[in-house]
């Protein structure tokens, strides 16, 4: 029986090495990036045990079965396509008139730059949520509500009561949500919208036996529709620490956009696109575009997802900096760029652009934390300034490129945002807005500590070990 029980040992052993090759060759062929393709291989070689299982579970870097599901019923969704194009139309730029770049943005998401926008920064958790609910309350029609990550708390109770007394009144309802954000929404959450009359969805991305045992792939996005007039979107999700009541990260720092006229419709159709590839219902919805009454700002909603041959995220930072001639300013709770992105900031800073990195002095992922500094090395002494936001958590995602780009969207600056997950943001090309934005980020400088990147080699040998592991691993993380 000991013989048996060694040979099957064995045997099992020698599975998983064998496993762990074979694994290693696919990861070295088809890993989106050198260095993740090296942390992969070499993880698979030398830990087949732990890392075969895991790279059966995070291993692929494309969602597979976005474009055969909407082939599925592509007649409708057809429909609906030529529906939002036509009647966008007269409020779309015209690609002559724009900066070469947003051409490139453009044919990235299939969307155009369009006028007529009322645009309002809101600055962290109670302004947000204040506008979205008051938004909620004015819905007369419809609510698409889609949030990565959802609470069973005090403003998860608000929300709910708030989507509850619109379907009651009439109104439809559509709630999305990612299982993996939401994993602690309880099922009675569910249940009691559901029993409201509100159509609810987990996004579902293990869907099909190509994403059978996948979890890589997360939709980010935190959308809001009402009646397809006015959208919101930026970094916060739903839950009381987004309000700044969690001790250990408050106050919490956020942004959050609200949006009314034509560019609603380009976050509609973003919300639509994911409720059908979890449900496969197309919900009857307003394509009439309705322009804010006192205001033209121009703005174009930037959806990026890993269902493509092109890296969208990666791309659409890369074009945005290379642009800049005056002035990079960002904010992002992560600093983990990717290649391309680290050589678009050099050659911005080589040019003399006012290159200004505000991340968070505190990070709730201690490996993601720790490899920003490798890059914040990296990147020093071309007079990029990095600073540490130091009152509370800093998990806004926003951008201000010279005196006119602005953005507010969802990305983390980090490989899951630039290639694993479903994100989405809003480009503002509005001088005044830019203007707000402007004094936004001075707030938070004066919030900051610079740090001193030269320094950083000053730090404790475990510190820097530290760094540099979790810089390897950070393309998997």
């Amino acid at each position: 029986m000991k013989l048996r029980k060694r040979a099957v040992l064995k045997v099992i052993v020698a599975l998983f090495y064998v496993a762990g090759l074979i694994a290693a060759v696919d990861a070295a062929l088809t890993a989106r990036t050198s260095t993740g393709a090296v942390a992969w291989t070499v993880s698979l070689v030398s830990f087949p045990f732990i890392a075969v299982p895991a790279y059966v579970v995070f291993g692929r870097n494309k969602f597979e079965g976005m474009a055969d599901a909407f082939r599925e019923r592509h007649e409708e969704i057809d429909s609906v396509l030529d529906q939002f194009g036509h009647k966008l139309d007269p409020w779309e730029i015209a690609p002559g008139e724009t900066a070469s770049w947003y051409r490139a943005i453009s044919e990235l998401t299939e969307f155009d730059i369009v006028h007529g926008n009322d645009v309002r920064l809101l600055q962290n958790g109670e302004a947000t949520f204040a506008s979205i609910l008051d938004g909620i309350a004015a819905a007369e029609d419809y609510i698409l509500f889609q949030f990565y990550m959802i609470h069973d708390d005090g403003l998860g109770q608000r929300v709910k009561a708030a989507l509850t007394e619109r379907a009651q009144a009439g109104v439809d309802v559509f709630v999305l949500y990612d299982e993996i954000g939401s994993s602690g929404l309880p099922t009675r959450f569910v249940d009691e919208l559901r029993a409201a009359g509100i159509e609810v969805s987990a996004f579902r991305p293990n869907q099909g036996w190509r994403n059978r045992f996948q979890l890589n792939f997360r939709n980010h996005r935190k959308l809001v529709v009402v009646d397809g007039k006015t959208a919101w979107v930026g970094g916060h999700n739903v839950g009381d620490e987004y309000l700044g009541l969690d001790p250990e990260f408050s106050p919490w720092r956020d942004t959050h956009v609200r949006i009314e006229g034509p560019a609603a419709l380009q976050a509609q159709l973003t919300i639509l696109a994911d409720w059908y590839w979890a449900t496969r219902e197309i919900p009857d919805v307003n394509w009439v575009p309705q322009p804010a009454p006192d205001s033209d700002q121009h703005v174009i909603i930037v959806p990026t997802a890993p269902t493509g041959k092109l890296e969208t995220a990666s791309l659409f930072f890369v074009s945005a900096l290379s642009a800049a001639r005056e002035r990079i300013w960002l904010s992002a709770p992560y600093f983990v760029p990717d290649e391309a992105v680290v050589k678009a900031l050099q050659l911005a800073a080589l040019r003399g652009v006012d290159v200004r990195i505000v991340t968070s002095g505190k990070g709730d992922s201690l490996p993601v934390y720790l490899a920003g500094f490798h890059y914040i090395y990296e990147l020093r002494g071309l007079g990029i300034r990095f600073y540490s936001y130091e009152p509370g958590f800093l998990h806004e995602k926003v951008m201000l490129i010279d005196d006119e780009v602005s953005v507010v969207g969802t990305h983390n600056f980090d490989n899951r945002s630039f290639r694993l997950n479903f994100e989405v943001a809003s480009v503002i090309l509005d001088e005044s807005f830019a203007g707000e934005m402007q004094q936004m980020f001075e707030d938070d400088f004066a919030h900051s500590r610079q740090i001193d990147a030269s320094g950083l080699e000053q730090k404790p040998l475990w510190w820097r070990v530290g760094v540099r592991l979790a810089r390897l691993a950070s393309p998997v993380l």
